[in-house]
Parts: structure tokens; C-alpha cells; sequence
């Protein structure tokens, strides 16, 4: 029989659902077999857990996949022992070896037992294997406060014994919270802002605003390169670029200087919205973060979304940029948001902005614009690319 690898699945905040837990559950599977495609990897489930077996060589695929999967708490990969007290402090015995030569010194044996028919209760099941592991391996203590590693037992229908437990995502799984479509710049928040939508079971699509000659191909490459990192995370992204070069022109030629960055943002919500409305999207989504920028004091904000029908979500509003720019590194966007290819909005923004406009006088000199055939001609001109799908 061809050797399989295990991996065991922890269940997210899901499980805390009521009667709509199994439509969470069917979403999850759904995703997590997509992301597996290929890999020769099954699937099986029981009551708060999943299993991954897996050929060997499929390891690197099924890996990254948890790493990336909205919805679960955590993975392992496992040891499968027989429901004796023999079996699993011999395989307990097996994952010290393994933590000590990792350059673990102390650990404690965190046991769990749901098959109460087991003879052992939990207390008495860490306290043999925790024995056995130090018989076996002298210079391995048990510390049970402080540990650097953890020996996890569960008695379920069979023992299953891990020693390397592997954070999840976490959150909801992607496609159980409807649409929205991310405002995706090139710089560090919007990708963040399009994770953490993600990480609450949202179906992301974005719109890139790219204004050639003066935004280069270099910065789309890299927000094409952003969509594809988010879009891992979040089942695929579907891109859409839109030219805003005229747009930006007319502004710059006939709007008051300290005006631009508003107004231009006002444009940016208008062409996304006309993209939101086509893709059935229920919101959009910016990387905003309140007194970041000029743009984003909450009177500006008032100005730039103040023609828009759909709500506009901001899940970074109250964060500062230390803890956006962990969140960045954490999923693996930072390095590439801080290459130097910079965005429309960076390019055309006015030495002194205007930093608390009033709506009423934002919207009469947007509407002095008439950029509304200029925004439909863009929309209708929009390139669409695929990032990051399974």
C-alpha cells in the first residue's frame, strides 16, 4: 500500500456557527479540495476535524495550502497510532526525537481525550507519555508552563499524535460573506485591507486605476504581483485595470491644485463602483487608515465617497502603519509594495492639499469636471487579468 501522509485540520471560528454551520462547512471543503487539485490529496472529515492523507511528494502543495486556507485554526502533520497506551507513547516517543532535533530542550504533553472509552483519562494519558518521552530521551524535560514544544495527543477513533502544530489563517472561509472589490494601489495597506476582508469569508475581485506614461508598466507588474500573493489567500482575484491617464489630465488642467487628490480619489470610486455594480460586488474595499494621509482625514473621506451608492469597507480605519506593515511582512506583500514603481495618486498629489474638504464643495467642482463619459470610457475599456487562483 502506498505510504500517505497525514495532516490534521483544526476548525476556526466556524465552529461557533448555529444552524447555517454545515453551508461554512460546505464552503471550506469546497475551497480547501480546490486548492488541492492535482496534488492526489483526499480529504476526509469528523466532528471539529478534518484530514488531509497525501502522498509524500504532494507534501510542499498540501502545505502551503493550510498556510493559506481562510477558516481553519490550525494544522498538523500527524502520526497515527492504535488506541492503546502502548502505541501512543511509542509514537509520542517518536515526535520528542523528532523536537529534540530541532533544537527543542523542554516540552509538556497536551492531551485530549474524546473517545471517553478510552481506559486512560486525559491527566493520566500525558503523565505516561510524558514518562515514556523522557525515559527515551534523558535530555528532553517536561515543563509544563513553559515549554518549548508541545506533544499533542488526541484519543478520537484512533490516537493521533503531533509534535509541530502550524498556526491557520484563521477567520471565515472565503465565499461565505458575498462580494466586494478592493481599490488595489501598489503600496502596503490596500493589499493588507484586501487579506483581512479574505479572512472574513469575503470574495474579493480589485480595480488597479493606471495612468501610462506617468505610472509605469513596472508598477502594474507589481500590483499584478500583489493581486497574486492576496489572491492566494483569497480563492483568485480578478484584476481589473482601468486608464485613467485623461482623467487625471483633466483634473490636473482645470480643478484647484490643493483639490487633486480629492477629486481624484472621487473619480477612482466612481470608475470602481461602475465595476462593483458589474460583478454584482456588495461593497468596496480601501486600504484607508484614518489621518494616514491628506485624503484620509474623515472630512475627506465624507468628500470621496460621497457619490457613491454602495458602502465603501475600511478594515485598516483605526490601525497605525507599524501594525499594517507587520500584517504586510506576515503575509508576504511588504516586499514587494515597497518596490519603487510609484501610483497615480503619488505622482499627481499637490504640494499643499486641501486636508478638510467639504463635500458640497467637492461635488460642484467634480461635477465641473464632466468626467462621466471619461470614466464610462475607461470602465468599458478595462482589462481584466486573473491573479492567484487555485
Amino acid at each position: 500500500m502506498e505510504a500517505r501522509t497525514v495532516y490534521l485540520i483544526k476548525l476556526g471560528e466556524l465552529t461557533l456557527k448555529g444552524n447555517n454551520k454545515a453551508d461554512f462547512e460546505f464552503v471550506l471543503k469546497r475551497n480547501l479540495r480546490a486548492t488541492l487539485k492535482g496534488s492526489r490529496a483526499a480529504l476526509e472529515t469528523t466532528h471539529g476535524r478534518y484530514y488531509v492523507r497525501c502522498p509524500p511528494e504532494a507534501e510542499p502543495q498540501v502545505e502551503e495550502a493550510l498556510d493559506r486556507l481562510m477558516g481553519i485554526s490550525g494544522w498538523a502533520k500527524t502520526r497515527i497510532a492504535e488506541k492503546t497506551i502502548e502505541a501512543v507513547c511509542a509514537a509520542c516517543v517518536d515526535e520528542g526525537k523528532a523536537l529534540f532535533d530541532g533544537g527543542i530542550r523542554s516540552f509538556k504533553i497536551n492531551a485530549r481525550r474524546t473517545d471517553k472509552s478510552f481506559p486512560l483519562d486525559s491527566y493520566d494519558i500525558a503523565c505516561k507519555a510524558g514518562d515514556a518521552v523522557t525515559e527515551a530521551i534523558p535530555e528532553l524535560r517536561v515543563d509544563v508552563h513553559h515549554p518549548q514544544g508541545t506533544i499533542a495527543v488526541e484519543i478520537r477513533e484512533k490516537a493521533f499524535i503531533y509534535g509541530f502544530g502550524h498556526r491557520g489563517c484563521g477567520g471565515l472561509p472565503v465565499g461565505t460573506a458575498g462580494r466586494g472589490l478592493l481599490l488595489l494601489s501598489g503600496g502596503i495597506d490596500s493589499p493588507v485591507a484586501g487579506y483581512m476582508m479574505a479572512s472574513r469569508g469575503m470574495k474579493i475581485d480589485a480595480v488597479y486605476i493606471h495612468a501610462y506614461p506617468y505610472t509605469s508598466e513596472e508598477a502594474r507588474q507589481k500590483v499584478l504581483r500583489l493581486a497574486e500573493i492576496v489572491g492566494r489567500y483569497s480563492m483568485g482575484i480578478r484584476l481589473y485595470t482601468l486608464g485613467y491617464t485623461a482623467i487625471q489630465m483633466r483634473i490636473k488642467e482645470r480643478a484647484p491644485e490643493a483639490w487633486a487628490t480629492v477629486l481624484l480619489r472621487m473619480a477612482m470610486m466612481e470608475g470602481a463602483e461602475k465595476i462593483a455594480r458589474r460583478r454584482r460586488s456588495k461593497c468596496l474595499i480601501t486600504g484607508e487608515s484614518l489621518s494616514q494621509v491628506a485624503s484620509q482625514t474623515v472630512e475627506n473621506i465624507t468628500c470621496t465617497q460621497s457619490r457613491l451608492e454602495i458602502p465603501v469597507l475600511r478594515p485598516l480605519i483605526g490601525m497605525h502603519k507599524e501594525a499594517i506593515t507587520r500584517k504586510a511582512c506576515a503575509i508576504g506583500t511588504y516586499e514587494t509594495s515597497i518596490l519603487p514603481y510609484q501610483d497615480c495618486c503619488v505622482l499627481f498629489s499637490p504640494p499643499h492639499p486641501i486636508l478638510r474638504g467639504d463635500p458640497a464643495e467637492a461635488n460642484r467642482l467634480y461635477e465641473s469636471l464632466e468626467l462621466e463619459a471619461m470614466i464610462e470610457t475607461a470602465v468599458e475599456e478595462s482589462v481584466m487579468e486573473k491573479c492567484g487562483f487555485p
